[in-house]
Parts: C-alpha cells; structure tokens; sequence
C-alpha cells in the first residue's frame, strides 16, 4: 500500500510537473505576442527561465523555506525527549532520521522539508512544545514523517517553484497591460490578430489563480493523507486529534512566515484571523480533519 502511494505520488508530481511547465510556456507566449506580435519569442524565455530557475530552486529549497521561518537545529542534548520520539518513529516509517529543527514562536505549527528522505528536516514551533504532550508530539512527528515518505514534500516544493515562475511572468505581463506595453506592433505597421490578443489577456489575468488554486488544491488532499498515514505509524487518532484541536485554537499565527510556504506547515500559520475561502484555503478546515479521524 505504503509503495503504491509513493509512486503514484511520483506519478502525481510528473503530471503537475508537465501541466505547470505548459502553463508557464502558454503565459510566456501570451507576454511576448501582447508586448510585440511575436508568436516565439515569449515560450523561449520562458523555457530559458524554467531551466534555471527550477533545478535552482530544488537546490535551495530546503535552506530557503528553513531560512524564512527562522528555524534552527537542535541537538539531542538540547530536548531528548523529542529526539527519542523522531528516532522511534523513523524506525517505525522506515526512513532516514531527519535533522530536527526548532522555530522560536509561541503559535504551535510543524513543517517538514528536503527534497528526499536522506536529507529531509522536521521543524517544530517552541509554542507546539509547549502546549503539546509527549503523545501529541509524537501524533505530529508522525504527521510530517508521512509526508517525508510519501514525497509530498517534493511535489509541494515543486508547485512553489513553478507557480512562483508563473506569477513572475504573469506580473511582467500585467504590468506592461496597464503600462500601454503592447502598442508597438501597430507602430511598426503591423496589425494584432484579435483572437489571440484575447487569448493572451485571459492567459496574463487568470493563469496565476489557476496555478495558485492547483497548487492549494494538493496541498488540501496531501493533508487528508498525510493525517491518515500517520495514524498508520502511531495507532493512535486519538493523539492528532488532540494535537489539532490544540493547534487549531491558536487565534494570532506565527510571527514569521511566507504565503508561498504556508501550505507546507501542518496547519494553517496564520492563525484564525486570517481565514481564506475554501477554494484558496492552504489547508482544509481542522473540523474536517477531526470528522476523518474520528471515523477511521
């Protein structure tokens, strides 16, 4: 079962991967035949950008997302207790034991990063210490572990990189509307196909949501799975379901994070103060989560 979720995930993760990389050559196209007519010029330096951007970005990936929550590693003489819970548990996932960070921040959160098993990172907020017992803790562990063996955390960086192309593009695009860009064609004497300047407007305006909701809509359905995987290692519903209700009353969120990284904590950073609608919700709501688990 546990193979089969992971190829298919891998098999997930080269279909957002083909589908992305098609949306950025389409906005590219849409950019350079609104700026000058031109029918290539704009999926070429897309593809320039997508083939430097991307295996940039799964090479920094992991210090970056540690970087912009101000993580830092511990060592097991620093919390033994939550170092016995991680080691027993890789045991358990049949995983490399992942380094251990810790965010100071008194909002309890968790995240888990690292493109592969062998160099993957727990992160643990100091306020999830805290406020969570040695049962609770070990229900997030498991949480972010299952994400660290089903791959998720690769596929979610994955949609970070290429939606982040998108949005850059699209932007470009966007700014050059409201800047009269485009007009050069008719100066040089050349007329627009009106079609395909439709075409590009729609594809400048509305590609960045549709990358944005794809990309949430994962993060949603990894979540679902990623709590029923690790009741598979715990055995224990119970223990999440405690720990996420303790999480989920948390109304101010954490002090330091990003939109583009909010989908890769355990729950929703930002607190209860900013809810968003269901459709662009980084995460699917905690009640549902618990109604899950109570049924399993």
């Amino acid at each position: 079962m546990l193979y089969q979720q992971i190829q298919q995930n891998k098999r997930k993760t080269l279909v957002l991967l083909t589908f992305f990389c098609v949306l950025v050559l389409a906005i590219g196209w849409a950019v350079g035949y609104f700026l000058n007519g031109d029918l290539f010029s704009g999926p070429i330096i897309a593809a320039v950008v997508l083939a430097f951007y991307v295996p940039i970005t799964f090479a920094s990936a992991r210090a970056q997302v540690l970087s912009m929550a101000g993580a830092h590693p511990i060592e097991k003489k620093d919390n033994p207790m939550l170092f016995n819970v991680v080691e027993e548990l890789a045991l358990a996932a049949n995983v490399p034991m992942p380094k251990i960070y810790i965010v100071n921040d008194p909002s309890p959160n968790a995240f888990a990063t690292g493109m592969k098993p062998e160099s993957s990172v727990i992160a643990f907020t100091s306020g999830l210490l805290e406020r969570l017992n040695r049962e609770e803790i070990a229900a997030v562990a498991a949480h972010e572990f299952s994400h660290i063996r089903n791959y998720d955390i690769r596929l979610m960086t994955l949609c970070i990189a290429l939606v982040g192309v998108i949005v850059v593009v699209a932007d470009i695009g966007q700014r050059m509307f409201f800047w009269g860009g485009g007009r050069s064609n008719k100066r040089n004497g050349e007329k627009s196909n009106p079609i395909f300047m439709i075409i590009a407007l729609v594809l400048i305006i509305l590609a960045p949501l549709v990358a944005q909701f794809v990309q949430l809509a994962v993060s949603r359905n990894r979540e679902y799975l990623a709590d029923a995987s690790a009741v598979e290692l715990t055995r224990d519903p119970q223990g999440l379901i405690n720990a996420l209700t303790k999480i989920s009353s948390d109304d101010q969120g954490m002090k330091q994070v990003k939109d583009a990284t909010a989908s890769m904590y355990i729950s929703n950073p930002f607190g209860k103060n900013k809810k968003k609608t269901n459709w662009f919700a980084t995460h699917p709501p905690i009640e549902s989560r618990i109604e899950r688990l109570r049924a399993m």
